[in-house]
């Protein structure tokens, strides 16, 4: 069968021109991002694929824009497949008299929210201030020690369904209020943004997609990475002071301890850069690492790779070789694959940072999945087999109250991560599919 979609598409030719779209340009180091807000999709070239771009975009044809980089670079560039690299990446709007199908750009959380309703949220004295807070915070546990929370500040009713429904809802106003710190932020800096539900191994999260926040200065980036973090950081600074002038073992604050314990609570997982949190995007950045998570896995595998060749007995050929056949083959068996090191592809300053962060990322995800098979799923159905066993009349209506809020909200999050995981699957097998 004929592949019209393929004959159908603009011949790229010499003297063909391009009309790109509406491309922002950042130098990076030795490179440059370029990208397209509307979809989201940026890409980092070296300075002759920049300025590539900068002719294509000033209306040069192919065969134009070759000489040009040759005058230029001494180097010889087929633009032709440039071009179509570019329109498969959704930055060409036209190629010759022919318009480029163009995709819907992903849908924005809050579309209303406009950068100049948010703009303080980049102003230079707001991280002044919040660390004005965190040091008065600091000040007052250091002379009021007493005022730092315990695991027992969460068990500030005696009813459990109670303790266990408030922590969860105000757990989730947290979680809510730290993306959107995310999503305000980069929606300052002319980032749409989009909020959602994710999963990081075995742990259910809110996260908030901020693509084309490479565009913008360092400042900014850093100060949407860190934004929730910020925010956390904030709520229970005011929570430490609050408590400070309440009485000590009063209702409200029982209620205020419980608060501030929910709200460090967060703070150490983002310390677990081994599943993309808040810090691992700082560490990205500050590394200049394209796909730190990436790279590291791909090495990763690679390193485990070549250890399982290692320790795998070979096997003994025939005792004459095929002609033709490689020294090195005959004598190793070892696959070119498994001698490919994807990390020597990259910049100097990228591998080194790849190389330390895969031990992290094998070691933390190592780390976290003995801990769920070891303690957390162990609790996990044993807290849901009391809850089934504790429904019935004869438990009365206290004892069904507390099973009922157990299935809700212990089974509630375990059905939620599975259907987060099995929809976020599904969506990237569909992206890798087209």
């Amino acid at each position: 069968m004929t592949d019209t979609a393929a004959d159908d598409s603009p011949r790229i030719g010499p003297t063909t021109r391009v009309v790109l779209h509406d491309l922002a340009v950042r130098r990076d180091r030795d490179e440059w991002i370029v990208g397209r807000m509307v979809t989201r999709n940026f890409v980092a070239l070296p300075a002759a694929g920049a300025r590539a771009v900068e002719l294509l975009g000033e209306g040069l044809s192919v065969a134009c824009t070759e000489e040009r980089l040759r005058a230029e670079t001494g180097e010889e560039f087929d633009i032709a497949d440039f071009v179509g690299d570019l329109t498969a990446l959704g930055f060409v709007a036209r190629i010759g008299d022919r318009p480029v199908p163009d995709a819907a750009p992903p849908r924005a959380s809050l579309p209303w929210l406009r950068p100049h309703h948010v703009r303080l949220a980049l102003h230079p004295a707001l991280p002044l201030l919040v660390g004005v807070l965190l040091t008065a915070a600091v000040a007052v546990l250091v002379r009021r020690p007493d005022l730092l929370p315990g695991y027992r500040d969460l068990l500030w009713s005696r009813h459990g369904s109670v303790v266990l429904l408030s922590g969860a809802a105000a757990g989730w106003a947290l979680l809510l209020a730290h993306e959107l710190a995310h999503l305000v932020t980069a929606r300052a800096a002319g980032v749409p943004g989009r909020m959602r539900l994710g999963t990081r191994l075995q742990f259910l999260v809110m996260q908030t997609d901020i693509s084309g926040i490479e565009l913008a200065p360092r400042r900014h980036r850093l100060t949407a990475y860190l934004a929730g973090i910020a925010l956390n950081l904030s709520v229970a600074s005011s929570l430490v002071l609050a408590l400070a002038v309440t009485g000590t073992g009063t209702a409200a604050h029982r209620l205020l301890a419980a608060a501030l314990l929910l709200a460090l609570l967060p703070l150490p997982f983002q310390c677990m850069v081994f599943t993309r949190t808040d810090l691992y995007f700082v560490l990205q950045d500050l590394t200049g690492c394209r796909d730190l998570y990436g790279d590291g896995l791909a090495y990763a595998r690679y390193r485990f790779r070549r250890a399982a060749l290692a320790v795998r007995p070979v096997r003994r050929g025939p005792r004459t070789r095929a002609k033709g056949a490689t020294r090195a083959t005959a004598a190793t068996g070892t696959p070119d694959a498994a001698r490919d090191d994807p990390s020597t592809r990259l910049p100097p300053h990228e591998r080194r940072a790849v190389r330390i962060y895969s031990v992290v990322l094998v070691a933390g995800t190592a780390a976290c999945l003995s801990f769920m098979a070891a303690v957390t799923l162990p609790v996990d159905i044993t807290l849901l087999a009391r809850a089934v066993r504790g429904l019935g009349p004869e438990h009365g209506p206290a004892g069904n109250a507390d099973a009922v809020a157990v299935l809700v909200v212990l089974g509630g999050v375990n059905v939620l991560w599975l259907v987060t995981w099995w929809r976020n699957r599904r969506s990237r097998r569909a992206v890798n599919a087209t």
